[in-house]
């Protein structure tokens, strides 16, 4: 997953379709010594990076434009205790619902926190995509994480 770093902005690199020239992450493992080699990557789920770049990222209730582009952060927090393992599969499944929309999928960027959106997700701008998320990292995420964790608990107890 090396090689010349390439910004958003530059667009695709040989015209393919959206996302479709970044390596992509095979496995969960995979995904989490990427993480764990690499931080400050965060994880999205959209069109992919072109279709991303070529408009503004807008809250869809207020209709104000947005600094970066919405993600969830794929770093584990100080506090976590429990394998980066865990922590990564729980990310990966908290907007899977997001890539289940045509033509829609899960990618991994860098780049800097430009602010916080509506439901305090970091909004990243200057974007370096970084890679793509096979399925296969979605369906053992989900299984993983069922397994992990008490899926069915709120934070009332």
């Amino acid at each position: 997953m090396s090689g010349p770093r390439r910004r958003l902005e530059d667009g695709p690199a040989d015209g393919r379709e959206a996302g479709r020239d970044l390596p992509v992450v095979r496995g969960l493992d995979e995904l989490t010594e990427l993480v764990a080699r690499r931080p400050g990557l965060y994880l999205r789920y959209s069109k992919g990076p072109e279709a991303d770049a070529g408009r503004p990222s807008v809250d869809y209730e207020s209709g104000h434009r947005l600094p970066g582009l919405s993600a969830t952060v794929l770093d584990a927090e100080p506090w976590w205790t429990s394998p980066l393992r865990d922590w990564v599969a729980r990310q990966v499944c908290k907007y899977t619902h997001l890539g289940e929309e045509a033509d829609r999928h899960a990618w991994v960027m860098a780049g800097r926190v430009a602010g916080r959106g509506p439901d305090h997700e970091p909004l990243i701008a200057d974007v370096e995509p970084v890679a793509r998320l096979g399925e296969s990292v979605i369906e053992q995420s989900r299984e993983h994480y069922e397994k992990a964790f008490d899926t069915g608990r709120d934070s009332t107890g």
